[in-house]
Parts: structure tokens; C-alpha cells; sequence
């Protein structure tokens, strides 16, 4: 297995674990074929303070119990009737943090990732949290998993520079839609693309 990031990389501000993500591999074995994806795209929830987040005001349910594990957790909820959506807890355990994971680059396992997708193009596979999810096989089995190896893990990669580092408001929001804690590689066509 490749070098995971230790847990101490997630039990920090969520805002910049988000940045840093940006460049490092999110690694899946679910289902026994190794694929992954070059992280390119993620959104900062900072905690029961943060309108957008499911934890807002504190709320703690058995769909968003994840949150308040410790840092370095799965949450993984689904969304729409229909897909799934990975986030991974910051910060302190007891503190609904977390960042969620809005795109990546393909760069292993293409095929069997594209087959999970439905045969569509490579700057499809990923190019959304929901693509993400179904390219990586990830679903709500693994709400609470340990992200620091198999089924799914983050491997050391190439931290994004961060000249090549977008921020932008957060999509598909309807509270706190304004703040701008969207982390994107500029320039690359995996990133996702706001509906209309």
C-alpha cells in the first residue's frame, strides 16, 4: 500500500486541510481493483457555525454522526434520492468540521472507473462529489471509515501550488452560498461545473 497522509494532517483548520488536499491522491480498493483520482476540487465546512454545513447549529443525527468523529473519518451521506457524497472530518473529534470532496483528475484505474460511470469521457469520471463517489465505488459502507488505508485512503502525492490554487463560492448551497471555501486547480478540466 502507498504512504497514506497521517491523521494529524486532518486534525487541523478545516480550511486548510481543504487547500492542501488539492494534488494528493484518493486512493480505492472497494471491490478488490485499486483505482484513483488526483484530488483537484474540495469544499470547506467549518463547523456548527457554518450555515451550509448539515451540522449547523449543532444538529447531530444518525445521518450526520460521522461529523463528529474523529479527524481523518468518511462522512458520507447520500443526496437526491440517488447519489452518494464523501467528506472527510477535520479538526477535533466532537466537532462537526469537514471537507468535502468535489472532484479529481483520473489517474489510475481509468477503465473500471469509467465502467462505474457509465462509459463516459475521462473529464466526466470525476468532475463532481456524486461522480466521485460512484468512480471510487464509495457508498454509505463506508460512513465512518479511517481514511488512512484500505477500502479508501489519501496517498502522499504533489501538493498543489498554491499560484494554481482557485477559490470561488460554493455550489449548490442554499445557506452561506456566499463564502467562498471552494478549493480548485485552476486550469484543469475535472474540475466540476455549477448547474446552468
Amino acid at each position: 500500500m502507498s504512504r497514506p497522509l497521517p491523521p494529524a494532517f486532518y486534525a487541523r483548520a478545516t480550511v486548510a486541510v481543504a487547500k492542501d488536499l488539492l494534488g494528493h491522491r484518493l486512493v480505492s480498493t472497494v471491490g478488490g481493483r485499486r483505482c484513483a483520482v488526483r484530488l483537484v476540487e474540495t469544499e470547506a465546512y467549518v463547523g456548527p457555525h457554518d450555515p451550509a454545513s448539515h451540522a449547523f447549529r449543532w444538529h447531530r443525527s444518525r445521518r450526520n454522526e460521522a461529523m463528529y468523529g474523529p479527524p481523518g473519518s468518511l462522512y458520507v451521506y447520500f443526496t437526491y434520492g440517488m447519489h452518494w457524497c464523501a467528506n472527510i472530518v477535520t479538526e477535533r473529534e466532537g466537532y462537526p468540521a469537514a471537507v468535502l470532496l468535489r472532484a479529481g483528475e483520473p489517474v489510475e484505474g481509468v477503465e473500471l472507473m469509467r465502467r462505474r460511470r457509465g462509459g463516459v469521457r475521462d473529464r466526466e469520471i470525476a468532475s463532481g462529489p456524486a461522480k466521485l463517489a460512484q468512480a471510487l465505488g464509495i457508498t454509505g459502507r463506508l460512513d465512518g471509515h479511517l481514511v488512512l488505508g484500505p477500502p479508501l485512503w489519501v496517498e502522499v502525492g504533489e501538493p498543489l501550488d498554491h499560484r494554481r490554487r482557485g477559490t470561488s463560492a460554493r455550489i449548490g448551497v442554499r445557506r452561506g452560498e456566499r463564502q467562498r471555501r471552494r478549493y480548485f486547480e485552476k486550469g484543469s478540466p475535472h474540475v466540476s461545473r455549477p448547474r446552468g
